[in-house]
């Protein structure tokens, strides 16, 4: 499952630092290419702790994490959607990924000079989200020319999708983003191929200075404030100390997480954070060959898990065998789950659950 987060920001705010930060990091992972493979995307794991406990029991000769593709789009300016500084690129860049990770600068460097003059992230946010809604304006104004020939000839599909056009374009030209526009599931689905951008969900990363780790500052305050009525995601994090982390060997962070009160780098936050941002979750496969954690979307069945692994298991999915880390914790090893009669066979219509450990059985 290829899903992808792009990395936004004004100029100047540590957005590809972060980029950076995240693809060297996931460059140090072995048993899967968690890097850079464009000059502006990379492939990076998604740290998971389960992962590193199921090997405790199961004896394995490697263990692939799941992954997130993570875009750095070139540095947005104001009236991007009019074409100033990269303009058009930058929106058809964010168009193409699932979510957006809005890099806001809650720092101040004397050295850094900030494109407005000053430090204000709501500023900065307010900024790019009118970018976004003005270019969304464009797409559906569009759009409506293009529906409304298909309209005039009785067509109900042509008609229901102007309907809906009609809400989003009232919405839009009252200054608000399209993922604050309430929508049922039927008005949704017509919706989706527009690829709104101001309808993906969103994560604000506060870069702080190094002083104000972990919890933040006044800055990063006010953002989280707009994020909890939004219902958006919030990360606080200070690029430069995740920079340095990144060179670090494993053994070697500990020393200078403790002395910045990190349990773990801010970045494995960041990462898990687009993850539940995208609706994902990750369910695993254990045994000699490898432990690996396969991504599916909440709500997923397990024949569509299956499919994750390759088509043909879903096509001729039979049942699961399912279990879970704490029975492993319990029993010791998956020979005595099933000795213990602890080992689930679900059907085609089992829900997969968030850290479900499973093996498939499956006839084409």
């Amino acid at each position: 499952m290829s899903l992808s987060v792009g990395i936004v920001g004004l100029p100047n705010v540590g957005k590809s630092t972060l980029f950076n930060a995240l693809t060297a990091a996931g460059a140090q992972s072995a048993n899967y290419p968690f890097c850079t493979i464009d000059p502006n995307v990379g492939i990076v794991a998604v740290p998971d702790p389960r992962l590193k406990e199921i090997e405790s029991f199961i004896q394995t000769q490697k263990v692939i994490p799941a992954a997130v593709e993570i875009v750095d789009i070139a540095g947005l300016v104001k009236g991007a959607s009019k074409g100033e500084g990269l303009g058009n690129k930058f929106l058809a860049n964010i168009r193409e990924t699932d979510a957006i990770l809005m890099v806001v600068r809650c720092f101040d460097d004397a050295n850094i000079v900030h494109v407005d003059g000053s430090v204000d992230p709501i500023r900065d946010i307010e900024v790019i989200e009118l970018e976004l809604i003005y270019a969304d304006l464009e797409a559906v104004e569009k759009r409506v020319r293009k529906t409304q020939g298909a309209a005039k000839t009785g067509n109900k599909e042509a008609r229901a999708e102007l309907d809906v056009l009609a809400k989003v374009q009232a919405h839009l030209e009252e200054g608000r983003n399209a993922r604050a526009l309430e929508l049922s599931e039927d008005e949704d689905a017509l919706l989706r191929n527009l690829h709104l951008l101001s309808r993906k969900p969103i994560l604000y990363c506060c870069n702080v200075a190094e002083e104000d780790l972990p919890d933040g500052n006044a800055w990063s305050e006010r953002v989280r404030e707009r994020a909890e009525a939004e219902g958006a995601g919030v990360v606080v994090v200070c690029g430069k100390i995740e920079e340095e982390l990144s060179t670090l060997e494993e053994d070697e962070r500990g020393e200078l997480l403790e002395a910045y009160g990190l349990s773990e780098p801010a970045l494995h936050h960041l990462v898990r954070g687009c993850y539940r941002l995208l609706g994902l979750q990750s369910y695993f496969t254990a045994g000699e060959k490898e432990i690996r954690a396969w991504t599916v979307r909440v709500g997923a069945t397990a024949p569509q898990a299956a499919g994750v692994i390759h088509t043909d298991f879903e096509r001729g999915f039979i049942r699961a065998q399912v279990y879970d880390l704490a029975a492993l914790r319990e029993y010791g090893s998956e020979s005595a789950i099933k000795a213990a009669g602890k080992l689930r066979i679900e059907g085609k219509d089992y829900v997969v659950q968030d850290g479900d450990i499973m093996h498939f059985l499956f006839n084409v």
